[in-house]
């Protein structure tokens, strides 16, 4: 624990976003195992009907700052590939 008032208050802050971030995560998170298990699943159409809300989770995360751009462009760019290889 910090002792200093200036680090209390960063430390409480700091928790406070922590928690007003986290929903955004664990958002991109699940849209990105629930396309991943139906492409697994071989089901495409519903894949590909998923696509879009899966870039916007990921653009949000990085609006946010909870991802980087750069990841941000390299996970979306996974997902499509993995949509388009499914059979």
């Amino acid at each position: 624990m910090p002792l200093i008032k200036s680090a209390i208050k960063r430390s409480k802050q700091n928790e406070v976003r922590r928690q007003r971030r986290l929903p955004f995560k664990t958002h991109m998170k699940t849209m990105i195992r629930k396309i991943t298990d139906l492409t697994k699943e071989g089901k495409k159409a519903d894949a590909e009907a998923l696509l879009p809300t899966v870039f916007k989770s990921i653009d949000t995360a990085a609006k946010k700052h909870i991802i980087h751009r750069n990841a941000a462009s390299r996970r979306k760019a996974r997902m499509a590939k993995l949509v388009a290889a499914c059979k």
